[in-house]
């Protein structure tokens, strides 16, 4: 198969590129695997207790609650503006971060990160309103490889900066502040789209024929599987109801503009059609649990990495190992897409086995306290849970269209923050039982453990109804089959 070649003139590639400038230099940050040991260093003094229990809830609280309202406004505002607001949010983590001291300046630190978070929505959305639907494949896997490209090299920077050239961690914050400056400029140049996925529509806009394409694109290219026969109405149809507005919303005769109410009741129709598909719920349920639990772990890792081996007696290689795990994810993420497995028979076992790897990943880290095997278990960690996301997402993706792909990955995505919110609350925060670092994580374990389970039971119940389904279909055409030559046959009372 040949590469296309780029054509300069393709209104897809201006926005494309600018749009991976800025996730690469957003997520280009030195400092991020190294943000424990700076908290709890010279530079911050703060303590373990500080930091764990009452620093880091404060983003998945203020991710939480600024999640849905982000999401609508992203959609109304039409991605740009929301893009700018993420840029600021982040230039002011990273100068609170630099400059700020004390818990409760930390904290706000938090929110602000947690909103800069909360805003990705409008980068990975943004895309599809400016280029055509043939092109959003191209342009996905583009976003997306450079966001993990940026995470790599920036932990790669970090560790060489503070290994060979023994630079400061306070010196990795200037470089993190300087990299989200400079992603700043980048959203302004951007071109204003002049629709979007609810609320602005244009008269040309035919979301059928969308996404037939979309759908085209995420079925076959993505996933390659049938569509759930459980589901009554095929997830990737254009429904007239869901797709289309109501019919009382005016159109003018350039645009229409959904009202809020009405984009409301497209999202619930939406979601109820999408989450009464059996499949699709299933790899739902496994995203918002172990999205959930990978949350937990990766926030909270740097402690436990803290706690066995402390950075400030010892020099720590927490950046090559954020490489390696980001780099093997990826790569697993890319290898998956050519393996011909029947996830539709086999998906609940194996998340249950996969999951298993997970928790044992996990309670490793918690019980051997050697800071090599917490680094080896953590690389198999991140990597077996992207890879079980990037399944996850073809899956999910294969019978959706693009509108339903972003409600659907949106409620997931909530519910996993749900979730995490309740175990933060819980295990966590210095409000609830406030544990030390090792007791979370065996609670961790013991969580992704109960998702083994839980598939574990599934899978055998899918198990169980095939076979019953397969025996009771051969006795139904065993006794066809006997009827048949009944009919066909003559009476014994007739040769008499």
């Amino acid at each position: 198969m040949q590469l296309q070649p780029f054509d300069m003139s393709e209104r897809w590639l201006f926005p494309t590129v600018l749009l991976c400038i800025y996730g690469f230099f957003t997520n280009l940050r030195p400092s991020e695997p190294f943000l424990t040991a700076f908290l709890m260093g010279p530079d911050k003094n703060l303590t373990e207790t500080e930091v764990v229990n009452e620093i880091y809830p404060l983003w998945t609280y203020s991710y939480l609650v600024l999640l849905f309202p982000v999401f609508l406004a992203t959609d109304y505002l039409c991605y740009k503006p929301v893009l700018i607001v993420q840029a600021i949010s982040f230039i002011v983590t990273y100068a609170m971060l630099l400059k700020a001291r004390g818990v409760l300046a930390m904290q706000i630190m938090e929110c602000f990160f947690g909103l800069a978070t909360a805003t990705e929505v409008a980068y990975y959305s943004y895309i599809y309103s400016v280029v055509e639907p043939a092109q959003y494949q191209r342009v996905t896997g583009f976003c997306r490889s450079v966001t993990l490209l940026g995470l790599a090299v920036g932990s790669l920077v970090g560790q060489l900066l503070v290994s060979l050239a023994q630079v400061r961690l306070l010196h990795l914050s200037t470089i993190t502040l300087v990299s989200v400056c400079l992603a700043f400029v980048t959203p302004w140049c951007l071109p204003m789209p002049s629709k979007s996925l609810f609320f602005h529509q244009t008269e040309d806009d035919d979301p059928g024929e969308e996404a037939e394409s979309v759908n085209h694109l995420n079925g076959k290219d993505l996933a390659a599987g049938p569509e759930d026969p459980g589901c009554k109405v095929p997830l990737n149809s254009s429904h007239p109801v869901l797709l289309r507005c109501p019919p009382k919303v005016p159109r003018t005769r350039e645009r229409r503009r959904n009202g809020l109410i009405e984009v409301l009741k497209i999202l619930w129709l939406d979601f109820k059609q999408c989450y009464s598909c059996w499949t699709l719920l299933a790899w739902s349920v496994w995203w918002a649990l172990s999205t959930c639990g990978y949350f937990q772990v990766v926030n909270y890792v740097q402690a436990l990495w803290e706690k066995v081996l402390p950075s400030q007696e010892v020099e720590i290689y927490n950046g090559y190992v954020e490489t390696i795990s980001t780099l093997l994810g990826a790569l697993a993420a890319f290898v998956v897409g050519f393996v011909k497995v029947s996830w539709a028979d086999w998906g609940e076992l194996a998340l249950c086995v996969f999951s298993v790897v997970i928790a044992v990943a996990v309670y490793v880290m918690d019980t051997v306290r050697n800071i090599w095997v917490c680094y080896t278990s953590y690389v198999v960690f991140r990597a077996t849970y992207m890879l079980l996301i990037t399944i996850a997402t073809y899956q999910i993706a294969a019978n959706l269209s693009m509108k339903r792909y972003a409600l659907v990955f949106g409620v997931n995505t909530f519910v996993a923050l749900l979730l995490q919110t309740i175990l933060t609350v819980i295990v966590v925060d210095s409000a609830g039982l406030g544990l030390d670092i090792f007791p979370q994580f065996m609670i961790y374990a013991s969580y992704f453990a109960a998702i083994a389970v839980i598939f574990l039971a599934a899978g055998l119940y899918k198990v169980v109804m095939r076979r019953r389904a397969y025996s009771q279909a051969q006795t139904e055409h065993g006794e066809t089959e006997t009827e048949s030559e009944s009919a066909r046959g003559e009476s014994p009372l007739s040769d008499e």
